[in-house]
């Protein structure tokens, strides 16, 4: 999967049958593992004064992968990028305005997270993108996170504390020190989760050893784990340090390749326990391990105690190792399986096209809570609508600051960079809510608009899964697309409530929008509605990730948004766009934050 970039300078059709002669089962046994620790707490309060500049152009590149399984398609948008037939060629939406009830304002921006910290983290911010969007919301609070700050607003907006490092958050060592030069701990992809049940929350954030002097990874890497010892999350947290290196030292399993990484940390919660979902890399050679699934007591972690902590890897699929299984949540006021955990995943192993996408089910979640906890994996893969790898997004053109400089010969002569595209990655899914009895999701797909190209569009899934103490199998309650015409929307999340009302925000963008924020109201009967516009963009995207001089091409966007319910059955989303707001010298990212009830 493609790795979070985390520097000032970067780096024939073969479609399944519909009539699917099985569904494909496969069931496996967690191990108990000891790899978890309780690191100790860490504390989340106002912040004083940090940087009000930014110094530095500093290299950071990120962890090495498989290139045979980046699914992202860079170079152009031509028709002859992607196979034409068998694409979706949905009717494309109208864009509408947002309607009664609406609120927006401006989230993080590139400017609010490079320049995040206090005290010895004040300047040690690296520039990022893409900036990986999360919010978790209670009756009280915002929290929202990207690479790599946190913040803590009221639920108008105002911020209330930070926005702090996330680094200095978790106590690791200083992304850069520009007084010494040394490198500390990189840090990518945080997930948000507010568990309704326990008022506690969750913040989970990808870590890996760095050598100090130079910056090149080292045979470590953690998912850290933050758990609110309260409902108010300005205070004390527990911090848990999961090891996900898996070389089979410290009580982990050796796996092929290892020291590993997991990318892209993937995180859900039922009544009974926390679920964190990777993709596991070598750190130092090619190779994909596949997904691994990590279950824990939730009410050990909320408790502050050292829970057991259940792992499954060697997870295969139809014709594939399994990828991106997202662990699904509940709205506040909604009924969780019993004894079970969802997952949805999807099927597209060749980056091209695919008509099915795998659900899962894990069992026994009530034995998480003893020491002899015994869980089962269960899948089951079901036809679907077509979907596929989508192309990069074109942008509508607009002023381009950072392209003026590098013409001037900001890094030392004159460069002519074209207005980048944007980056789609690939289709693997979204995050997943279960309500009403249902599991929701969203991914980005290649579509056929009409009178033009292929472009970037989403596919929705409503899947009904079914559990009856030996038999999984789950069926497609409602599907479907959202596309604008000559368009791209990329990057959806869907927020459901407990009555099954929901809300999916994407970004839009393409020849006639900015990148913005846009979103669709959403439920099982009527599928997706008309596109509204939240969050209009200011220009394009300028970020150093899109231009030759950095070493790119294609700007890294997304690489997710976030949608979710509170109490009173709103929706919450936030995703990025351009803002009409201060930037930083070599981006311009923001993200948008609204709500509405459905």
């Amino acid at each position: 999967m493609k790795p979070k970039i985390s520097v000032a300078v970067c780096l024939c059709l073969a479609l399944v049958p519909l009539e699917l002669a099985h569904a494909q089962n496969s069931s496996k046994q967690g191990r108990i593992l000891v790899n978890l620790q309780l690191v100790g707490t860490t504390s989340l309060g106002p912040q004083g004064p940090g940087a009000t500049t930014e110094i530095g152009m500093e290299v950071r590149r990120g962890p090495k992968f498989d290139r045979s399984f980046d699914k992202q398609i860079t170079g152009t948008i031509s028709p002859a990028r992607v196979p034409s037939s068998h694409v979706p060629r949905p009717e494309g939406s109208p864009v509408l305005g947002t309607g009664t009830g609406f609120l927006g304002f401006n989230g993080l921006a590139h400017v609010n997270q490079r320049l995040a910290g206090t005290g010895i983290y004040t300047n040690t911010q690296f520039t990022l993108e893409p900036p990986d969007n999360t919010i978790a919301v209670s009756d009280t609070h915002i929290v929202e996170a990207v690479n790599t700050a946190l913040v803590v607003r009221n639920k108008s907006g105002a911020v209330l504390a930070g926005p702090v490092a996330l680094n200095q958050f978790f106590g690791l060592a200083p992304a850069i020190d520009r007084v010494t030069g040394t490198l500390g701990d990189f840090t990518a992809d945080p997930k948000l989760y507010f568990d309704s049940d326990t008022q506690r929350w969750f913040l989970t954030l990808l870590q890996i050893d760095v050598a100090p002097a130079t910056g090149a990874f080292l045979p470590g890497s953690h998912i850290e784990i933050g758990v609110s010892q309260g409902s108010n999350p300005i205070g004390v947290w527990y911090h848990f340090r999961l090891d996900v290196t898996n070389d089979g030292a410290d009580g982990t399993p050796s796996h092929p390749g290892c020291p590993c990484f997991g990318d892209q940390p993937l995180i859900g919660a039922d009544a009974n326990g926390f679920y964190i979902s990777t993709n596991e890399f070598p750190i130092f050679a090619s190779g994909f391990n596949g997904a691994q699934v990590y279950a824990f007591s939730k009410s050990a972690l909320v408790g502050g105690a050292l829970p057991p902590a259940v792992h499954f890897d060697n997870l295969p699929l139809a014709e594939g190792p399994a990828y991106s299984l997202q662990p699904a949540t509940t709205p506040p006021g909604g009924t969780h399986a019993p004894d079970t955990e969802y997952f949805l995943s999807a099927l597209d192993f060749t980056a091209t096209l695919d008509n099915r996408i795998a659900a899962w089910a894990l069992t026994g979640t009530g034995s998480l809570n003893s020491a002899n906890s015994k869980l089962t994996l269960t899948s089951v893969v079901i036809g679907s609508q077509v979907y596929g790898q989508p192309p990069d997004a074109q942008q509508k053109p607009g002023p381009t600051p950072l392209a003026d400089l590098l013409a001037a010969g900001l890094l030392g002569k004159p460069a002519q960079e074209h207005l980048g595209l944007i980056a789609a990655n690939d289709d693997r899914m979204q995050q997943v809510v279960y309500a009403g009895g249902k599991l929701w999701l969203g991914l980005n797909t290649v579509v056929k608009t009409p009178n033009g190209p292929t472009r970037v569009g989403i596919a929705y899934f409503i899947v009904t899964p079914s559990w009856n103490g030996n038999t999984f199998s789950a069926s497609i309650a409602k599907q479907g697309y959202v596309s604008v015409n000559q368009n791209n929307v990329l990057f959806p999340a869907i927020g459901v409530n407990a009555q099954g009302q929901g809300a999916m925000t994407f970004t839009l963008v393409g020849s006639d929008y900015f990148p913005s924020a846009a979103y669709a109201l959403i439920d099982a009967v009527n599928g997706a509605g008309s596109v509204r516009l939240a969050g209009p963009g200011a220009a394009p995207n300028d970020g150093f990730t899109g231009y030759a001089s950095f070493n790119g091409r294609t700007g890294r966007w997304g690489d997710y948004s976030t949608a979710t319910a509170d109490s009173s059955g709103a929706i919450w989303m936030v995703t990025e766009y351009i803002p009409n707001a201060p930037r930083t010298l070599l981006a311009n990212w923001g993200s948008f934050i609204s709500k509405v009830t459905p």
